[in-house]
């Protein structure tokens, strides 16, 4: 807790059981008040561990929902439980978990109402491991997004965000995909409503064990995120109404 203010952090959890035990490790307890790990039917014991490491918030899906239908049943839980501030992290060690208080002292601290985790700030994606096409379409749809949203982010893309309750009581992000373009949704709405977005360098890891989406399945989040872009620039430059940004 820091001013006051409950901090909960949250782990979308798929196929993990290599990575959790250590995630979960250095999360910073001196500031963390409540862990949610939601586990989406994993096929290995994702589930298994992180009862044993008596995660008390441990939440199984009885079938797979997909990345964002996890986060959907995360959100839902940290707000029921009183949260001011939601840390989203991904339990295959990709991100560290050691940033959690920088990212939660800006938003205790009334300078933002975001703060995401940047692999690009620092150059930190190709040192950590980033395959060369995952950084090439990561910055051609950043430009894409920047220009059609009239923003100045590194990146979109990121999996490791600190929210203010407040953002995630005002979006619908309910109405966002349950796949992987959730991210990129939730990330348009908090634009669209003018929410204050800070940026931190954030060193990143590519390994065996560590989650990553496929070509295929890359190409589909790409055309997804072109999609939200333009529903974006349609909803804010002409006023169309879409259900994302209501």
């Amino acid at each position: 807790m820091i001013n006051d203010k409950k901090i909960i952090v949250i782990l979308p959890a798929y196929n993990a059981e290599k990575t959790l035990e250590k995630t979960y490790q250095e999360i910073p307890f001196d500031i963390v008040d409540d862990v949610i790990l939601v586990d989406d039917q994993s096929t290995d014991k994702t589930y298994e561990i992180a009862k044993a490491l008596n995660i008390k918030h441990t939440i199984r899906h009885v079938k797979n929902l997909g990345y964002g239908g996890n986060q959907k049943t995360c959100y839902d839980k940290a707000l029921a439980l009183g949260a001011d501030i939601v840390i989203m992290l991904h339990p295959d060690y990709q991100y560290t978990p050691k940033l959690i208080h920088s990212m939660s002292y800006l938003i205790a601290n009334d300078l933002y109402d975001v703060v995401l985790g940047s692999r690009i700030l620092g150059k930190g994606a190709l040192t950590g491991g980033m395959p060369i096409y995952k950084y090439f379409f990561n910055r051609v749809l950043t430009l894409f997004q920047n220009i059609m949203m009239n923003q100045k982010l590194s990146e979109y893309h990121t999996g490791y965000r600190a929210i203010s309750s407040i953002v995630l009581k005002e979006i619908n992000y309910s109405s966002n995909s349950n796949d992987f373009v959730f991210d990129n949704q939730i990330l348009a709405q908090m634009c669209f409503f003018n929410f204050r977005i800070a940026e931190i360098t954030c060193p990143t890891k590519y390994f065996k064990e560590a989650s990553s989406i496929n070509f295929k399945r890359s190409t589909i989040y790409g055309i997804g995120v072109i999609k939200t872009s333009i529903t974006y620039f349609l909803a804010k430059s002409l006023k169309i109404s879409f259900p994302l940004f209501k």
